[in-house]
């Protein structure tokens, strides 16, 4: 058997390997890069910011390092470093690992793992909000019955889990942000069944989002994607390809999201949130969550919608079947879940919703939940002992 001193060294530590660049421009400059192995070249007009990255496949198999189990961590380290995404990861639970780590290089999960490559995992979230964790008693108890659905036995009972995953919360540090935790099959092999999973595998991270919050107006589009039969539609499973596939569509058509359609032509949900509408009667209209996901956010919604009856801003709060022409026509549509809250939604297939301005029943309804999150009752808000 060959040595690994026979091994060939990695392209970044072999000058010899590399692809000829010809046919240029002579005010054309190349800025070579080399990375894992692979050479990059970023090719760009002098004076002009505009550069294209072309990755060529120069290296071989022979050209991938063979690493040490510390110098794979240091790569998950450096890799984490260079990523400057819009999200920091303050917190990671892993039933694997048996505890918390607050290093983002190792919020790793193993590839053997079924939720990876047979998709066999549920998941669920919580919003945080000034150290208190919104709904997460809701949150949780459909995250268990998601389980359920998929026929993963948790790893802890319900109380065990919850106190998991308030205490990585406390871990964090995190006083405004979201937490989202997984249940899979577990890892063991990579067979379809999950027989050969010693046990299931409960993940939780914290999230800190970056992005300023946005309560703007949006586009919409019907989605040409089939929507998700009602048995996985209303079980929040991590097979979000449709609904990866929706959301693109509606980004590659500069709208935000999409809107799926029920098999009898209803209007059923977007891609990651209920959807609601208020008629030109002034009547709160949402479709049923027989078919779809059951959102807690639009549950909650719908109950601080009582004021605004109360209150005389609303006639009504009504649970039914929304047909595209009803929805287009309505005076406000709007987007809620847990990620947007409550979105207003300007136009749908170009056609203009109301007056194409925000509705005061979004905004009002907007309020609503805010409020409830800094200072509801102790049904939708727990603690965190930091």
């Amino acid at each position: 058997m060959a040595s690994l001193n026979n091994i060939p060294k990695p392209a970044s530590q072999n000058p010899q390997i590399s692809p000829k660049l010809t046919n240029l421009p002579h005010n054309d400059h190349v800025f070579v890069s080399r990375r894992n192995g692979f050479s990059r070249f970023r090719i760009g007009v002098a004076g002009n910011s505009n550069k294209t990255e072309v990755v060529f496949n120069s290296a071989s198999v022979a050209d991938v390092p063979l690493l040490s189990r510390s110098e794979a961590i240091e790569r998950l380290r450096l890799s984490r470093e260079r990523h400057k995404g819009k999200q920091q990861f303050l917190a990671m639970y892993s039933s694997v690992f048996g505890g918390i780590t607050t290093d983002p290089a190792a919020m790793v999960i193993p590839v053997d793992d079924h939720m990876v490559h047979r998709g066999h995992g549920v998941f669920d979230t919580a919003a945080i909000m000034d150290g208190y964790l919104y709904e997460l008693d809701q949150h949780l108890d459909r995250f268990l019955r998601s389980a359920s659905m998929a026929k993963i036995s948790p790893l802890f009972d319900r109380e065990g889990i919850r106190r998991i995953l308030i205490q990585t919360v406390s871990a964090s540090k995190c006083m405004k942000g979201s937490l989202r935790y997984w249940l899979s099959s577990g890892p063991g092999d990579f067979q379809l069944s999950p027989s050969g999973c010693g046990q299931s595998a409960l993940y939780a991270i914290v999230i800190k989002d970056l992005s300023p919050p946005d309560h703007k107006g949006v586009k919409v589009v019907t989605s040409s994607i089939p929507i998700k039969p009602p048995m996985f539609a209303t079980m929040k499973s991590v097979n979000y390809l449709p609904n990866v596939l929706s959301k693109m569509e509606a980004e590659e058509n500069g709208s935000f999201a999409s809107i799926w359609l029920d098999a009898d032509g209803f209007v059923a949900e977007g891609p990651n949130m209920n959807v609601a509408f208020v008629t030109r009667e002034k009547e709160l209209l949402m479709p049923h969550f027989d078919k779809i996901l059951s959102g807690c956010t639009a549950k909650r919604v719908l109950t601080l919608a009582n004021e605004l009856v109360k209150e005389g801003k609303l006639r009504g709060i009504r649970m039914r079947n929304v047909t595209v022409e009803e929805g287009k026509n309505a005076d406000e549509m709007m987007l809620i879940g847990s990620g947007v809250l409550v979105r207003p939604v300007l136009q749908w297939d170009g056609q203009i919703i109301g007056n194409g301005k925000e509705g005061p029943i979004a905004q009002a309804l907007l309020n609503l939940i805010l409020e409830d999150m800094r200072s509801g009752p102790s049904t939708v808000r727990v603690p965190v002992p930091y």
